[in-house]
């Protein structure tokens, strides 16, 4: 049996073998955190200084990008180094912060998404309370509560994932401490007690999912009543960028956590790992910038200001 009370690092899966193909990997994933540390970036300098942008909407897109940013920093830095310098070591209080940092980054991202869909109804289904409802230190508890259930969350995954014995060894298959390749690792006692931790974190999170539902179905249904097209366009051109990063963030994690072990492989558990912790940080400010008027006008005043001082 391995001791785990001596276990001061773990080794975490390395790309490939060859220095060339670890240099790729390198190259890929600077160009995807580069993508999202600007495009987030972008989003909360043009909310925070753009006075037109200072509306509930925009309050949580703004937290929305800091949790992106928090969530793609945790995870592919360490990867990028463990590349360049040819090394698979992260220490074990490395690996605890990683697993805290991601799932409190994940967590929020959740809760944050299901507030947005909470905005997103009222102001389309009760327009005339919606200054009532959604006034600012509402909009100031609903971002403080979506943090604070990040952070429990992840406070007890992180405490129960590494109070358990670890008997097979300290090798990750996953690139960055993923708490199902950690439960590998752990003595099949103890497997079952986490098991119970992610039922119950799968039974939250099901409830924000069907919470959500719930609000776009009646979204839809008072966005298809409205009888000037110009007014259901504008309705779907704000509820739309939300509904795509929703589905890209629940279909992805879900998979990750919930998938039967018979479909589980090496392959697959790395794509799908790039899928749900890489791909949305830096996709999510190009789904809402897209579609966005007032975010597109804001981040071309944005630029050009930059442009101008830098002349």
């Amino acid at each position: 049996m391995f001791n785990s009370s001596s276990l001061n690092e773990f080794l975490l899966l390395g790309f490939a073998d060859k220095w060339e193909l670890q240099l790729l990997h390198f190259s890929l994933f600077l160009g995807i955190y580069l993508a999202a540390l600007l495009g987030n970036s972008l989003i909360i300098t043009a909310v925070a200084c753009d006075h037109r942008l200072h509306t509930p909407m925009y309050f949580f897109l703004l937290n929305l990008s800091l949790l992106d940013l928090s969530s793609i920093s945790v995870t592919v830095p360490k990867s990028m180094a463990n590349s360049l310098w040819d090394t698979r070591a992260i220490s074990y209080l490395g690996c605890a912060a990683q697993v805290f940092l991601f799932v409190f980054s994940l967590g929020g991202e959740y809760s944050l998404l299901t507030v947005m869909a909470y905005d997103r109804f009222v102001a389309i289904c009760r327009p005339l309370h919606y200054g009532t409802i959604m006034g600012s230190r509402a909009c100031v508890k609903m971002a403080a509560a979506a943090w604070a259930s990040g952070f429990l969350n992840a406070l007890l995954h992180t405490a129960n994932t590494f109070s358990i014995p670890l008997c097979q060894g300290n090798a990750v298959e996953q690139f960055f401490c993923e708490i199902p390749q950690l439960f590998k690792l752990s003595c099949s006692d103890s497997y079952f007690r986490e098991v119970g931790v992610l039922v119950v974190s799968a039974c939250l999170g099901f409830g924000c999912f069907v919470f959500i539902v719930l609000s776009y179905v009646q979204i839809f249904t008072a966005v298809l009543r409205i009888p000037s097209e110009q007014g259901r366009h504008k309705a779907f051109s704000v509820c739309l960028p939300h509904l795509a990063v929703v589905s890209l963030c629940v279909s992805t994690s879900f998979f990750a956590y919930l998938k039967p072990p018979s479909l589980s492989s090496p392959a697959l558990d790395l794509v799908v790992a790039v899928l749900y912790a890489v791909v949305p940080p830096a996709v999510n400010p190009l789904i809402y910038s897209m579609r966005n008027k007032e975010l597109k006008e804001a981040l071309r005043k944005l630029i050009q200001l930059v442009l101008v001082q830098q002349q």
